[in-house]
Order: C-alpha cells, then structure tokens, then sequence
C-alpha cells in the first residue's frame, strides 16, 4: 500500500503531460514564429492533426500494452530488441538535448531580473546549468513529489497563455495581424511548412504519459486518458495565444523578443503587469524542466528493468526516485550545454530544437508502428484495426514530414547520434542472446522435471 500511495494519479499524470508541453515550448513560441511571419500559423493546421494522430496512437498502444513498458515496449513489438534498445537511446538523448534547450529559454525569461544571465555566453551557460542541477535534485523527492510540483508550477502557463487567449482579443487588430501576416512574401506551401519545427517542438511531450506508465496509478486506463487530455488542452491554447498576441504587437517588435507575453502584457496593461507575467513564464520553464527531468530519469529506469540499459540506472530510493540515472542524465546535460555554447542564443536554440525534434520523432515512428503487432494479438476486430491503422499512418506521415522540415543539417546530426546508438548496442548484444539462452535452458529444464 505505502507503494501504492507514491504513484501519480491521472490528474497529477495529464498535469506532467500538459507541463512538459506547455511549460517551455509556447513561451518563446510567438517570436519565433514572428520571425516568418503570421503566416506561419499555418503550421497549426498540419502540426494540430498530425500531433492529435501521434497523440491517438500513443492512448490506444497505453490500453493494449501489457507491460506498461512505454514507448520501447510499443516498438519491442514490431522491432525487437534492437528497435526497443534504439527508441530508449533516441528518446533518451532527444530529452537530453531538449532540457538545455529548456534551460536556455528559462534563463531568457529571468534576466530582465538578474541581468547578468545574458552578459556573456558563459553567464548564460552558468544559469542555464544552474537550473538543470536545481531541478534534477528537486526530483529526488520522486514521482509524487514531482506530481505536486508540478500541479503549481502549470499555473505559470495557464496564467499568462491562457489568459490571453481569452482577454487578448480586447486588444486584437486585424490591421496589425494583416500587417504581419507574409512580410518575407512566401508561397502557399512555404508558409504551411515554415514553423513546422517551431511547432513540433510545443507538442514535443505528448509520449510522456506512455513514458510515465510504471510511475501512475492504472496505468492501462490513465495513460491513454492523460496522453489525449493534455494534447487536446495544449493545441486549443497554443492556436488561440499565438493568433492573437500577432494582433497586439506589431511584428518586427515580437520577431526581436526575448520575453514575447511579458512584452504583450507591458502593452495591454503596464510594465509592472508585465514583469509578473515574466516570472510566472519563468516560473512554467522551470516547472517543464522538472517534469522533463523525471520523465528522463524514468525512461532510463524502464530501459535498465527491460535489460536495455546498465542496471544502476534502474536503482530507486525510498521515495522511488532513480537518483543515479537523474544525476547521470545531469551530467549528460551538463556537456551538451557546453558544447553547444554559442554567442547567439537564438542560434543555439535552433540547433537544439531541431537535433531534439528529429531525435524525439524517430522514437516515434517506431514505437507507434508496433500498435499493429499489438492489436494482431489482441484479436481487435476488422474495423478497429481499420481505424488505428489510418490514423497511425497519418501519424508517421507527417513524422517524417517533420523531420524534413527540420533541415539537413539537424537529420544528418541525428544519423550520427543513431549510428553510436548501433555501436553500443552491438556491445550488449552478447547479453540479451546470454539471457535468452539462459531462459531457454530454465524452461527446459523445468519441462524435463515435470
């Protein structure tokens, strides 16, 4: 029972879920995508549907998973061993890399406050590892102590993005969002596919019900509710806060925005307004970067009990929190926050965003594609396996759409990162064909006694 009250409930669960993609990927949303223009907003159109596509895939893989195993397990089915093994490594990198990129934009959101975070380089990548080992220790508390956190720290979203997207339209101008709908003159299909990325990466999160599945109370009945809750809540407030904030500031003054809500609070009220609204956005980021950091922690925990990973990253305190993968997972970030160090900020997000999107959707893609495998055996019947399966297809679709979107330089980046994945899993090969022989021999043997 004492176990039993340390897991998460389907609200704390679908709070992670809305945390994770809410808490750091709509912040700076409106002035990235303020650099392309409103029309831009047309990527919502193909991101909502193939975000709510990948979304359905991940709750019906949740009711006919058996070992609530996530996203490896799903591709374990269609793939093996090696595609299970790759989706944990992907997926563990991906997050990885997505955390400093989390971190950065945090640290963006508090140095109206503390100036010196964004006086050098250096100054910035100190902040930035300061609230990746803040958040990493905040965790040891384990699975239900993050739930809570996080119950709070969403506030610092639905405040600022929320509110907007309900009393922002006072304030709107059609002449203002005319103004800025195509400055840079681009086509049809150049605006639907130009922010594709930018608006990936706000969704980026939806899997972490699935990858939270040995952490939640009921996992075959909560994983699925709480994977399409939060995506449903995201998209609704990501399409309404970013059509109307390009109706309030004009569009070259949110393009070079550092803090866009707390610059379109500063115009609808005062400067004091909005300086709230910039801690409370500094306040989601840290909270993204909380739930971030457990996800993670707790991927590498289900790769270490499925034999995927070292056995030490499994390990759990009293509070069931797997402190050596999370202060692992801190270093790892540590290193990516150096190395990717750069005198433009926004240059280093981009890079971070889209290595982090085209690492995060190859998982995808594999994990998704084993709902086939799982329903055969299941025995669903012909129309539900119609169903899924058009929708599965859409969903890998506009996958690999989103990673063509994110430029050659990212994908090539990632093949990198893949190909080490393949050497190392050629180390611990050996193991599983060990273990399975040694499986073999035990139910032989039990078999000859019998």
């Amino acid at each position: 029972m004492a176990s039993h009250k340390k897991k998460m409930t389907v609200t704390q669960l679908t709070l992670i879920v809305a945390v994770n993609m809410m808490g750091s990927g709509v912040i700076m949303l409106p002035a990235n995508m303020a650099q392309v223009g409103a029309i831009s907003l047309l990527s919502w159109a193909i991101t909502a549907v193939g975000s709510m596509a990948i979304a359905y895939g991940f709750a019906q893989a949740g009711v006919f998973d058996r070992e609530a195993g996530g996203m490896p397990a799903y591709a374990k089915e269609a793939h093996g061993r090696s595609g299970s093994f790759m989706v944990s490594y992907l997926y563990y990198i991906s997050l990885a890399i997505a955390n400093v990129a989390i971190a950065i934009s945090a640290v963006s959101y508090l140095s109206p406050f503390f100036p010196w975070l964004n006086s050098t380089p250096f100054a910035t990548m100190i902040g930035a590892l300061g609230l990746i080992w803040l958040t990493t220790v905040a965790n040891f508390g384990g699975p239900n102590i993050t739930g809570k956190i996080s119950a709070v720290t969403i506030w610092g979203v639905i405040i600022p993005v929320a509110g907007l997207s309900l009393i922002g339209w006072f304030w709107f101008s059609a002449d203002r969002f005319a103004a800025a709908w195509n400055p840079q003159g681009l086509s049809l299909i150049e605006g639907l596919g130009s922010s594709i990325t930018l608006t990936l990466w706000a969704f980026l999160g939806m899997e972490s019900a699935a990858q939270n599945a040995g952490a939640v109370e009921n996992p075959r009945k909560n994983v699925p509710l709480a994977c399409m809750l939060g995506t449903v809540g995201a998209a609704v407030i990501y399409i309404l806060s970013t059509t109307v904030i390009m109706g309030i500031v004009p569009n070259a003054e949110l393009a070079n925005s550092t803090a866009p809500f707390g610059l379109v609070y500063t115009q609808m009220f005062n400067s004091t307004i909005g300086s709230i609204i910039m801690a409370c956005a500094a306040l989601s980021c840290t909270g993204s970067l909380l739930g971030w950091q457990f996800t993670i922690a707790q991927s590498g925990k289900l790769a270490a009990d499925a034999g995927m990973f070292p056995g030490f990253l499994g390990k759990v305190n009293s509070m069931d929190a797997p402190i050596i993968g999370m202060i692992l997972i801190g270093i790892v970030q540590s290193v990516f926050a150096f190395s990717t160090a750069s005198s433009s900020l926004t240059e280093q997000f981009s890079v971070l965003v889209d290595l982090s999107v085209v690492t995060n959707v190859i998982p995808y893609i594999m994990a998704l594609s084993g709902l086939m495998v799982m329903m055969r055996k299941e025995k669903v019947t012909s129309k539900v396996f119609l169903r899924n399966s058009i929708i599965v297809a859409v969903a890998v679709v506009y996958s690999i759409y989103a990673i063509y979107a994110s430029g050659a330089g990212a994908v090539v980046n990632a093949i990198l990162i893949m190909m080490f994945g393949y050497l190392i899993y050629g180390f611990m090969a050996p193991r599983f064909e060990t273990k399975a022989a040694t499986q073999k021999a035990d139910v032989k043997k039990t078999g000859e006694a019998t």
